[in-house]
């Protein structure tokens, strides 16, 4: 016999409980480096990165307010300053 929750039996929120479980742990397996996080935004600003090789945090020009990285991709390499809330900054280097 199911018990009911509400218009749900107990089968339908287990199972809902499952795939959240899954999901979730799917997520955290699958979690990005911050060198694919940096690659996709350079992409999506027009910069060709095709495979991101490495990120770099660039203490020297990050402030509270504003993070700056070195992406190595595979065919160039980019200076990414991110401010919350703007479109990231990039210049490519040589």
């Amino acid at each position: 016999m199911l018990k009911r929750f509400g218009t749900l039996s107990l089968s339908t929120v287990t199972a809902l409980a499952v795939a959240g479980f899954a999901a979730s742990h799917a997520n955290a397996q699958g979690a990005t480096s911050p060198a694919d996080s940096l690659a996709a935004q350079v992409r999506l600003q027009g910069f060709a990165c095709a495979t991101p090789v490495r990120a770099t945090r660039d203490h020297k020009r990050s402030r509270p307010d504003r993070a700056a990285w070195i992406i190595q991709c595979g065919n160039a390499n980019y200076r990414v300053l991110l401010d919350p809330d703007m479109a990231a900054m990039i210049e490519p280097l040589r």
